[in-house]
């Protein structure tokens, strides 16, 4: 650019970077300048203290003021994101400005998949049931009903290819279970995995004594798991969700859990966040609920922020963007 780039940030982000963007661009604070109608932007960093606990249904003021600000600014050329997804509304309204719009993806890929093993080690050793035993002060071992299964010779069907997939498929594979990945192309995963493409997906669930959701919200994900790929899969199932609520369609998943044809299930996201209070899913046995946080982490910040700052170099430059969204 001729001009000096204008660049949204929160205050925070500011203090921490300011050094490291020196004169390449000038931080503004969103903090500062959310009510002068006269500061027009030409990028912003959306870092997680500016979402903080919004969702795509309620937002809170400082994104609220964040989008106002986006929305003013007529010479906004880009925008980058602390999140791996960009199914915000706000984010396809961008791009119909021509916006460009870079994700964060991958910097939580390794936190992702740790909570998605966890759920998968969890569920597979009955400890829903066990801390609901525990919280009863009541004695019941395991012993005394069927036995868990070995994870070892179960299949896992890895619906997805991106960074928390790439990381998670070797981690269930040693723990010995085989993982069938379903990927929007026909390419192979790598070599020794068993990978099938998106409109295979059907063909592989009565394999799945695990199906593990990885994948982006698009048009070919919404809904996906529905009534019918539930009932592909075999009886005792279990369904773990570290991507997006909306690819399971909801009450289907409940129906499922309540007549017993899954096991269990472990969901970080769902369709509407928060959950309702009144969703049969709080208390249904098996079922572990956590509030889209899969993927918060300590060191989340400072990867994000790299990630932040490798993009505006590239973009002062005029360089292709890394985790653009076509």
């Amino acid at each position: 650019m001729n001009l000096t780039p204008r660049v949204l940030v929160s205050a925070a982000t500011r203090a921490s970077l300011a050094a490291r963007v020196g004169s390449a661009a000038t931080l503004l604070a969103l903090e500062d300048v959310a009510d002068d109608a006269t500061q027009a932007v030409h990028a912003a960093f959306i870092s997680r203290d500016i979402t903080g606990l919004s969702t795509k249904t309620r937002l809170l003021p400082a994104l609220q003021a964040c989008y106002r600000v986006l929305r003013r600014s007529p010479q906004l050329a880009w925008v980058h994101t602390h999140s791996a997804g960009v199914d915000r509304p706000i984010y396809a309204e961008l791009m119909a400005r021509g916006v460009a719009v870079s994700t964060s993806s991958g910097a939580n890929a390794e936190v992702v998949a740790q909570t998605a093993l966890g759920a998968v080690l969890a569920l597979s050793r009955r400890f829903p049931q066990l801390l609901a035993a525990q919280r009863e002060r009541r004695w019941a071992p395991l012993v005394a009903g069927p036995l868990p299964p070995d994870l070892a010779g179960q299949t896992a069907v890895l619906l997805g290819w991106g960074p928390i997939a790439q990381r998670l498929q070797p981690l269930l594979a040693l723990l010995g279970l085989h993982v069938v990945v379903v990927r929007s192309s026909a390419m192979s995963a790598g070599p020794g995995i068993e990978t099938v493409p998106f409109g295979a997906l059907d063909q592989v669930l009565p394999r799945a004594d695990w199906l593990l959701l990885a994948c982006p919200l698009t048009a070919q994900t919404r809904g996906r798991i529905d009534a019918a790929a539930l009932a592909r899969l075999p009886a005792g199932a279990h369904l773990v969700n570290v991507a997006r609520g909306e690819i399971v369609v909801e009450a289907d998943l409940v129906a499922a859990l309540q007549r017993g044809r899954l096991a269990g299930a472990f969901l970080d996201v769902f369709e509407t966040e928060p959950l309702s209070e009144t969703s049969p899913l709080w208390a249904l046995p098996g079922v572990m609920l956590t509030p889209h946080a899969a993927g918060h982490a300590a060191g989340n910040a400072a990867r994000t922020a790299d990630i932040f700052i490798d993009n505006l170099q590239r973009w002062t430059r005029g360089e292709p963007l890394r985790n653009a969204v076509a």
